[in-house]
């Protein structure tokens, strides 16, 4: 009986095979969109995309151009190619601004930014253009019902650089770059004043001033000492009730401590 099965399955197998190839060496291009539509709805789209590929070139200048177009980019993500898919999307929008897929073409290509956008551990650069392409179809088409979803991942992709800012200055603190996580911390804090990270900053800027100053050669000290007293100040206004209270009243100590005698 199994053999029976297998021996069908490798009929069927060919049969299809065959139907495929007839498809391919069809010179009748109603006939490709067709089957290529097909495949495409059946999620064959290791099928659909070579039909849909020839077809652009078949029926460029014709009316069909349009939904050919729409297919093809469609296929290219859904083979999670998305930079290709991305790019095809946004031409389609430019060129057709008034088909009925152009706001939802428009929207896709911004999203295909996103979903190649890395995780914040990585190279930001696409994050950056994935927001830029976000806002863009979101100043271009503000009834669109895709803004609501727009704005969410930019605020998700928004996260991933604060998240990747704050994890590079506490690099720099945990391998004792103190001047550098010093300098990191207060880029992350100017770029971003409301992140969920910034208590913990703020307390790490101040471990990290006070430790660059402890450190320092003898001419640089007192200097370095007053701006981890600044960075202690800036703490305590921000939130005088911190969970790190006991751990930053004592580098204060310390600071004043060392400001005093040299007073």
């Amino acid at each position: 009986m199994r053999k029976i099965a297998l021996y069908l399955f490798l009929i069927l197998g060919v049969a299809s095979c065959g139907e495929y190839q007839k498809v391919l060496k069809s010179s009748d291009p109603a006939f490709k969109f067709t089957k290529a539509v097909e495949y495409f709805e059946a999620e064959q789209f290791n099928k659909a995309y070579p039909l849909f590929d020839e077809l652009m070139s078949a029926y460029r200048g014709t009316t069909k151009a349009q939904e050919v177009y729409k297919y093809y980019a469609k296929t290219l993500y859904s083979q999670r190619d998305y930079i290709l898919a991305g790019y095809h999307f946004k031409r389609f929008a430019q060129t057709f601004p008034n088909h009925a897929f152009a706001e939802e073409a428009s929207y896709l290509a911004a999203y295909c930014y996103y979903l190649e956008a890395p995780v914040s551990s990585l190279d930001p650069a696409y994050t950056y253009k994935a927001m830029d392409e976000l806002q863009l179809f979101i100043n271009t088409h503000q009834g669109s019902p895709y803004v609501l979803e727009a704005n969410g991942y930019i605020d998700e992709l928004r996260e991933r650089l604060e998240k990747k800012s704050f994890d590079i200055a506490q690099g720099y603190h945990h391998r004792q770059q103190y001047s550098s996580a010093v300098t990191s911390f207060n880029v992350m804090l100017s770029e971003y004043p409301d992140s969920p990270y910034r208590e913990q900053a703020l307390m790490l800027r101040l471990e990290s001033a006070y430790k660059l100053a402890e450190n320092s050669v003898q001419d640089k000290q007192s200097q370095r000492y007053k701006e981890a007293e600044t960075a202690y100040l800036e703490f305590m206004d921000a939130y005088p009730e911190t969970v790190y209270l006991t751990q930053a009243q004592d580098y204060y100590a310390k600071i004043q401590g060392f400001l005093q005698k040299e007073s």
